[in-house]
């Protein structure tokens, strides 16, 4: 029986492809630096160059690159509703689990959380976000992304540039500290708040549209890396995962090696 494909359908299988391994690359460094993170903060390994420039780059891009590729993937995905509250349902799972075994190492507004509220809050912003030129939205989502930055140390700008700082009052509570004004004293070990990181997410959107027909002409085999693009394919059961696997490795490490 012959099948037949439209040129759509190909393009978005080879963008998939291309996307898995790119996501399952992003991983693979989420993983090192999570084992990383055990090493210093849980078996007190002695590391000055992981609380310093350097491991922050590495952090944030991770962190940016998966933000950015969530809002990219968002519109080629079926079932928006059902991902985005399976993606939330995944951060809430996280943070229950922190908070009850890890307290002192907890995690409230995680990326995962901050993701499936993203996929969330696009369903109804989409439909005015499709009325906006994509280079013009992909310009002013990164510029609200710059411009708010700092919004969770109570300024605006971005990293050391400071443009103007914000009332007090805005900041209260869990709600606030949600929406991107933590209270005094909450903490996360992981924190993503909606801004400035939707922002981000947003960008993501509209660089997909403004790299729809380019990207159709991509050759098929373009970063195709079957062991990544596999991680890739699997990116939220693997990131729910790791974290168990790492500490269980770096435990029987620890006992072998007498740490």
């Amino acid at each position: 029986m012959r099948v037949c494909v439209t040129q759509r359908e190909a393009g978005r299988a080879r963008r998939i492809a291309a996307l898995d391994t790119l996501r399952g690359l992003m991983l693979v460094s989420m993983i090192a630096y999570h084992a990383c993170w055990d090493l210093v903060y849980l078996f007190h390994r002695d590391w000055d160059w992981y609380r310093g420039t350097g491991a922050y780059i590495w952090q944030q891009s991770i962190c940016w690159t998966f933000i950015l590729l969530s809002g990219f993937c968002w519109q080629m995905g079926r079932h928006p509703l059902r991902r985005g509250l399976t993606v939330f349902g995944c951060g809430a799972a996280v943070s229950a689990v922190t908070l009850l075994f890890m307290p002192e190492e907890r995690i409230l507004f995680g990326v995962l959380t901050l993701i499936g509220s993203s996929m969330l809050l696009m369903i109804p912003v989409e439909k005015a976000a499709r009325r906006i030129p994509a280079g013009a939205g992909l310009a002013l989502s990164l510029a609200l992304f710059a411009l708010l930055r700092n919004v969770n140390r109570g300024t605006l700008g971005f990293e050391g540039l400071v443009l103007a700082e914000l009332p007090a009052g805005l900041y209260r509570g869990l709600l606030t500290a949600y929406l991107g004004f933590p209270g005094p004293g909450f903490f996360s070990t992981d924190y993503f708040s909606l801004l400035p990181w939707f922002f981000l997410f947003l960008a993501g959107y509209f660089l997909r549209r403004l790299l729809e027909r380019p990207m159709a002409a991509w050759d098929p085999g373009a970063l195709r890396c079957p062991p990544l693009a596999a991680l890739g394919r699997w990116s939220l059961p693997v990131y729910m995962a790791h974290q168990p696997v790492v500490y269980g490795l770096l435990w029987t490490l620890s006992a072998a090696l007498g740490w």
